[in-house]
């Protein structure tokens, strides 16, 4: 048998520890695990060796493409699990390394403090760890921190000077030197993960965001004008008040008049109809165009500055499809499917057909030509102030072209982000967010049960996924008029809406939703004059309205950090099927909401609850002071259970804030 040399053993034996199961290690370091700026980033991995000598472990990280690493300590959790938590100061891409090392002054002093607690004779023990001192010194040869190097040599030469055994051993066992060394010692079997691991770190926005989606089309407050850019810019107060801070617009691009949809999406359109605007392309352009009714680019332009002067930032859809008559077609056949008739082939999801509506492949003679445009139609739109989109059906398009383009708008600007509308598959639906989608659609609009709700919300926070689907809860879209609020009347569109905005840190809602606008396509789960196919105007004050509720819950997130973190998320008691009870708090408890739904729109429920005493150390007949954040009432509870009762006619949610013992209302 071959036996292996002396240099081969020699590294087989100096990797003595195992570092394993780190996390967030996203299919084993293939994707990025995402982060936003200035958040606490909790990093985990096994960490141990054999025999009993103290061990240490640490995270390195550093911004992708720079030389030097950043260290940050773990800390031993339990059973082998270390634990560190970092915070990342800028938009990008970032890494990280677990490394460990066998910390030979640490054993050194844990087994001398043993033998000495024992009354065992330590003499060559201080001699062993003088020289442990020495080698530090001897190693670093002018390195390291000069302050920390003199500061050692100082309590060396005490402990040298020493006059007796005690004195030697209390300088050696002191803070002072522990820190020191556990600084400059020597890394004995210094050992590293083998690969870096990605991290991308996004603004703020991408983690906490409140979208209102609006057609520019039907903003003129009449059916009988077609909105402007103008008109927008005069409803941007309206949409800034109710508290939202991104403005989400469908396409704005000219529509085709090929096959060209009619009311209710109807085969057959008449000389007024405006069509689809995801029927793009038209002789006055395409996906660079914009429809000529709206205005030009300079008015687009004064809307995106208006916006930002309201607080808001405009979001568009980026939609991969085109109508008959978008200049593409004719400029570049090579990237659209033709039948052997010679006819080029329509959108379809059998049974479905979307006549109006022709897609691009991405393969054959369309690489690298239709790869480029795409990405440069989104460069487009960057420059003239767009950075948020929201990208149609992006679950029918490959997987390799939305990791390639979202990567090469990054190294532009990295802090653009791009919201994934895909119901789709779970599987799919969470492989857009590892390929890069900041944002992602969720089945929250399906889930409406109190088991179904616990359940998924219980996925998206606390399994992997959370590390990198940031879901944002959508309550409708001008495509899906969900049967719930359908049914469910005013307290539905309260329910919905305070579940979608604080189960969640990103949530939106389509123009109307706050006007509890319901009216459906029978048996569909469409709405009934669909501002798809006709220009809609609306009375923004009508009666039966839920301002004031939406008012209330963006008041809400703004004001309360710990509504603005989505794994915080914790289910509490409250013994009634129909009513939903969870929380939310910082790490320090100083911000810390309970919330209770009632999820029956018909019907009052009651329910005894517990508060969540023993989140602050209590015991369960103490006392907390609360306020009921609706009213601003302050109150006190006394004992653990209570009872709580939600009319849906009143009001069917409730919020409060716990103040910590010792803590400030």
């Amino acid at each position: 048998m071959d036996r292996p040399g002396q240099t081969l053993l020699q590294k087989l034996a100096a990797s003595r520890i195992a570092i394993e199961a780190v996390e967030p290690a996203i299919d084993g370091g293939r994707f990025a695990a995402k982060t936003i700026v200035g958040e606490h980033f909790r990093i985990e991995a096994d960490v141990f060796c054999d025999g009993h000598e103290v061990i240490a472990a640490a995270v390195l990280h550093r911004r992708r493409g720079e030389k030097a690493w950043k260290e940050t300590p773990l800390r031993h959790v339990l059973n082998d699990r270390w634990r560190a938590t970092i915070v990342f100061e800028e938009v990008g891409h970032h890494e990280f390394r677990i490394a460990s090392w066998r910390d030979l002054f640490a054993t050194w002093r844990m087994d001398t403090t043993k033998k000495h607690e024992a009354g065992q004779e330590i003499s060559l023990e201080l001699q062993e760890g003088r020289l442990l001192v020495e080698q530090v010194l001897a190693a670093h040869n002018g390195g390291g921190e000069p302050d920390d190097r003199s500061a050692l040599r100082a309590l060396l030469a005490e402990v040298t000077s020493s006059s007796s055994e005690g004195d030697a051993l209390a300088v050696l066992m002191s803070d002072d030197m522990a820190v020191l060394m556990r600084r400059l010692g020597l890394r004995v079997n210094l050992t590293e993960t083998d690969i870096a691991f990605p991290v991308f770190v996004d603004r703020e926005k991408a983690g906490f965001s409140a979208w209102y989606e609006l057609m520019p089309r039907s903003q003129s407050g009449s059916t009988e004008r077609h909105g402007t850019f103008d008109d927008v810019i005069a409803r941007l107060s309206y949409v800034r008040d109710l508290g939202f801070d991104v403005l989400y617009f469908p396409p704005i691009h000219p529509i085709g008049r090929t096959n060209r949809k009619g009311r209710n999406n109807s085969l057959t359109a008449g000389p007024e109809d405006p069509g689809s605007p995801y029927a793009i392309g038209s002789e006055e352009g395409g996906h660079d165009a914009i429809h000529p009714e709206l205005g030009d680019f300079e008015d687009f332009a004064r809307l995106v500055e208006a916006a930002r002067e309201h607080g808001l930032e405009i979001a568009l859809d980026f939609a991969i499809q085109c109508s008959p008559d978008h200049p593409w077609i004719r400029e570049h056949p090579e990237w659209f499917d033709w039948r052997p008739d010679g006819t080029i082939k329509f959108a379809e999801n059998p049974p479905k057909k979307y006549e109006d509506i022709v897609n691009v492949h991405f393969y054959r003679d369309a690489i690298p030509g239709l790869w480029y445009a795409l990405r440069d139609i989104v460069l487009f739109w960057l420059e003239k102030g767009v950075r948020i989109f929201r990208v149609d059906n992006p679950h029918t398009k490959p997987l390799p072209f939305w990791e390639w383009l979202i990567e090469e708008v990054r190294q532009v600007d990295p802090g653009v982000i791009f919201l994934a509308e895909a119901f789709t598959r779970p599987k799919m639906m969470k492989r857009l967010g590892k390929v890069g989608f900041n944002q992602s659609y969720s089945y929250f609009t399906w889930r409406n049960a109190k088991w179904e709700l616990a359940e998924y919300l219980t996925e998206l926070t606390q399994e992997e996924c959370r590390h990198y689907m940031r879901p944002n809860f959508f309550a409708n879209t001008p495509d899906i008029n969900p049967h719930y609020l359908q049914t469910s009347g005013r307290p539905g569109f309260q329910v919905r809406l305070v579940l979608a905005a604080t189960l969640g840190t990103n949530y939106g809602v389509y123009s109307g939703f706050e006007l509890c606008e319901a009216a459906a396509m029978p048996g569909k789960e469409e709405y009934l004059n669909s501002e798809k196919y006709e220009i809609r105007a609306w009375d923004w004050d009508r009666p039966g309205n839920i301002k004031a509720d939406i008012m209330f819950v963006n008041r809400l997130r703004r004001e309360n950090p710990a509504l603005q973190q989505f794994t915080n998320l914790n289910f509490y008691n409250a013994w009634n099927d129909n009513i939903l009870y969870y929380g939310k708090h910082t790490d320090d408890l100083s911000n810390f909401l309970l919330l209770a739904v009632n999820l029956d729109p018909h019907n009052a429920q009651g329910a005894h609850f517990e508060v969540p005493l023993w989140e602050f150390g209590l015991p369960d007949d103490a006392m907390i002071e609360a306020e009921d954040l609706v009213t601003g009432q302050p109150f006190t509870w006394t004992g653990k259970v209570q009872h709580m009762f939600l009319d849906p006619h009143q009001r069917p949610y409730m919020a409060w804030r716990l103040t910590p013992p010792g803590g400030r209302r």
